[in-house]
């Protein structure tokens, strides 16, 4: 994915982008060009309507264009954040298919890949986001190779999670487009001791993320997170743990507070939450890929857990997108 020296990138920024994905990607190029005494990189800012653009810390950015001014070359990333499918993004999807067509390379940072993935373009290509929105993606998109990386190189396509992954995601980029010194002297400048390697974890490791350290208590857990659509029987989770359905009550209470049952529904309805606020999936869908038979089961425990209804929950969420609460 060779690209000239003194190239400009153009960041495609969406209403509500996350700043922080942006400026993590922005940062290490400005960077590249201080380290190295040349200027390597520039940039270019394009919004829906040429006016400066809010992210969803409530910064306003200013920019240089309209997405139908993005100059159809080089290479362009999509920089995304919250509400993105509730969004416009036809005017963005048809400059990004003419890019596309003369061979310029697309990337996306945060919930970016969303706009690619509906303008056709990740077909046949990796690809990563968010680790929240990731369950999204796939029921929206089934057919994507949709990884949980930090970043994702394949061929003219960058996806990358968000986050401060996209620290990560640029200096391996400088390192292509450079070289691997250029890269180690911005990430010494960014005080950010190491460049990730792509594969590492999004997330926490799930120990650290409930502080808990009893193995076999993580493994049941890691077990339940993998099998939301699924819900597999206690039973069958404590024969897999090697454990008595009785020693693993007991451990769940001891360390998570909770019964086994009870966890795995908070995980089920959690996940089904998050679908409910990013996905426009029917109310029995989302309460289908949580592992509910029905949709008077789903609306029972939903509103048992979160004292509204799935459907409420989605109404309660309208008005404060429309006056850009986020």
């Amino acid at each position: 994915m060779p690209a000239p020296a003194g190239q400009t990138i153009g960041f495609a920024l969406v209403d509500n982008f996350s700043m922080i994905a942006f400026v993590s990607a922005l940062e290490p190029l400005r960077l590249a060009n201080r380290v190295s005494g040349r200027p390597l990189f520039a940039w270019k800012l394009y919004s829906r309507d040429g006016r400066p653009v809010s992210a969803s810390n409530g910064l306003s950015i200013p920019v240089d264009g309209a997405f139908p001014d993005v100059p159809v070359h080089g290479q362009l990333f999509v920089c995304g954040g919250i509400d993105i499918e509730r969004q416009d993004h036809g005017a963005l999807s048809a400059q990004l298919r003419k890019l596309s067509a003369r061979g310029a390379i697309l990337g996306a940072l945060c919930t970016g890949t969303y706009v690619l993935a509906k303008a056709g373009l990740l077909e046949g290509h990796r690809c990563t986001i968010h680790w929240e929105n990731l369950d999204s993606l796939r029921e929206r998109f089934p057919d994507l190779n949709v990884t949980q990386e930090l970043f994702e190189f394949d061929r003219s396509r960058i996806t990358c999670a968000g986050g401060t992954a996209a620290i990560d995601m640029m200096l391996s980029y400088i390192a292509r487009q450079t070289s691997a010194e250029t890269a180690a002297l911005v990430t010494d400048e960014l005080i950010h001791h190491r460049m990730r390697e792509a594969g590492e974890r999004q997330r926490m490791e799930l120990r650290t993320r409930l502080g808990v350290a009893h193995p076999k208590l993580l493994a049941v857990i890691s077990r339940m997170e993998r099998n939301l659509e699924a819900p597999l029987a206690c039973t069958k989770l404590a024969r897999e743990a090697k454990v008595s359905a009785r020693q693993l009550e007991r451990l769940f209470q001891k360390y998570i507070g909770a019964s086994p049952t009870r966890y795995y529904l908070q995980l089920r309805l959690s996940r089904a939450r998050t679908l409910l606020l990013q996905t426009s999936m029917p109310v029995l869908s989302v309460g289908l890929a949580c592992g509910f038979i029905s949709a008077s089961h789903f609306s029972k425990c939903y509103s048992e857990f979160f004292n509204r209804t799935p459907s409420h929950e989605r109404r309660q969420l309208l008005p404060a997108r429309v006056a850009g609460k986020g």
